[in-house]
């Protein structure tokens, strides 16, 4: 895999109040895997049997948005015999993705679970790959890590020429405004070591849909922090619909265009009190 480093030296940012873990606190769980869901009856409860299979255990947080399809009670069935590993949030309505996993992430927080994850729940990432993103950080030593496409080994399965173009342009398009030397920051298939989402804290987060991944990658490597980009291979959903719109296309870009525009004018700003200062 591939890694990036804004500055190895820079310190990292101290933990948010409220999640400082005391040498008295009882051992944390490990490994928890977020995935938001809205009309996932016909995955769920494959995801959740594959995901449980997996060595080392991982535990799995469904973030439910009022799925009118039943998903959730298929969850709660799933979770009665998964000896304390399958866990349920169910939220009122359609929340948005950004939110789904803000609220995963609080909860996982709260538990002292060390490495959390952000998965789909339709099998467009392969649950197998969770060990080689949880082994990039635990052993890698990266504090996030990203299942990318469009690394060396990446790969896309099933997808039209134009959603290829859309999502290839997407990422070109975020790192020129945003400086990331980050190849796939659009990608939805992530760990995190807690420790880092302490350091960026949660608050403030502005993205909804899928610029929420962009936000988020971005935060990190402002703040920072390492991420390894892991391949993939990304296939496209057999069941079930899928929620990418262009509401949420024009949300992620319109948003990486403003801070992007920020970032730039940041720049000028520096470069000319430089020259100003000589």
């Amino acid at each position: 895999h591939e890694r990036y480093v804004k500055d190895r030296c820079a310190p990292k940012a101290p933990a948010a109040p409220g999640y400082l873990r005391t040498p008295s606190a009882p051992p944390m769980p490990e490994r928890l895997v977020i995935i938001p869901t809205y009309n996932e009856q016909e995955n769920i409860r494959d995801i959740l049997a594959h995901v449980l299979r997996l060595t080392p255990d991982f535990h799995v947080l469904v973030v439910d948005d009022g799925s009118p399809d039943g998903t959730a009670g298929i969850v709660r069935e799933v979770q009665a015999g998964s000896n304390g590993r399958v866990h349920l949030l169910e939220r009122s309505g359609k929340l948005g993705l950004g939110t789904a996993y803000i609220a995963g992430f609080r909860w996982a927080l709260e538990r002292g679970y060390g490495y959390i994850f952000e998965m789909d729940a339709d099998f467009s990432h392969d649950p197998d790959d969770l060990v080689r993103l949880y082994k990039a950080c635990s052993e890698g030593g990266a504090d996030m890590s990203v299942g990318s496409r469009y690394v060396k080994g990446g790969s896309t399965k099933g997808w039209p020429v134009q959603r290829e173009l859309l999502s290839r342009g997407g990422n070109l398009w975020t790192q020129l405004m945003l400086g990331l030397p980050v190849k796939d920051a659009t990608g939805g298939f992530v760990a995190w070591r807690a420790t880092t989402l302490e350091g960026m804290g949660l608050d403030g987060i502005e993205a909804a849909g899928y610029g929420f991944q962009v936000e988020m990658v971005r935060r990190a490597i402002r703040a920072g922090f390492t991420i390894a980009e892991v391949p993939i291979e990304f296939v496209e959903r057999e069941l079930g619909n899928s929620k990418m719109s262009g509401k949420i296309v024009v949300e992620a870009m319109l948003l990486t265009t403003r801070w992007g525009l920020a970032y730039r004018l940041s720049q000028l700003k520096g470069l000319f009190g430089r020259k100003g200062a000589s």
